[in-house]
């Protein structure tokens, strides 16, 4: 069934020729996906951390950035502001995480956005060799080497922007 799915992240990592497998999110009880990082790492044997969650702020001066982080980890407001030079940065909103990237939330990837968004990835993504990151696809989550997210993640800012 996965190898029907397709998305701009995954055309994205075929153009670059990395390899990746598809993570099914089981369903909760009413057949919606499971949004909980504890429920997806559990029964994998993965760690909190090697889930790469995708942040969307709403900048003060106007326009989106994202954030790629370790799912265990917190934004660090300051670094956020100044790496994007802002002097005010929010989270963005439900309605305004789709209008900005084009995924809905609980699929949205640290990668494959469109260019109005400015990209940032905390240099402790690529801490572990396995990374499992937003696959565009509500329901269902990518896993790739973290090397290879790095190359993916080429239009993105790298640093220390996590606590």
């Amino acid at each position: 069934m996965t190898e029907q799915l397709s998305s701009p992240v995954t055309q994205l990592l075929e153009q670059w020729g990395i390899a990746y497998e598809w993570v099914e999110i089981p369903l909760d009880p009413d057949k919606k996906p499971v949004r909980s990082l504890e429920e997806l790492v559990q029964g994998r044997g993965q760690k909190p951390e090697q889930i790469v969650r995708s942040l969307l702020f709403r900048a003060g001066g106007g326009g989106f950035a994202l954030l790629g982080a370790p799912g265990n980890a917190k934004a660090d407001w300051a670094a956020l502001r100044k790496a994007l030079g802002e002097r005010r940065l929010t989270m963005a909103d439900m309605d305004e995480v789709l209008a900005a990237t084009g995924y809905p939330v609980g699929a949205v990837p640290p990668i494959a956005l469109p260019g109005t968004v400015r990209q940032l990835m905390d240099e402790s993504v690529f801490d572990h060799d396995k990374v499992i990151i937003g696959s565009g696809v509500l329901g269902y989550a990518l896993e790739l080497r973290s090397e290879d997210l790095r190359k993916a993640a080429q239009n993105a800012a790298i640093g220390k922007f996590v606590k």
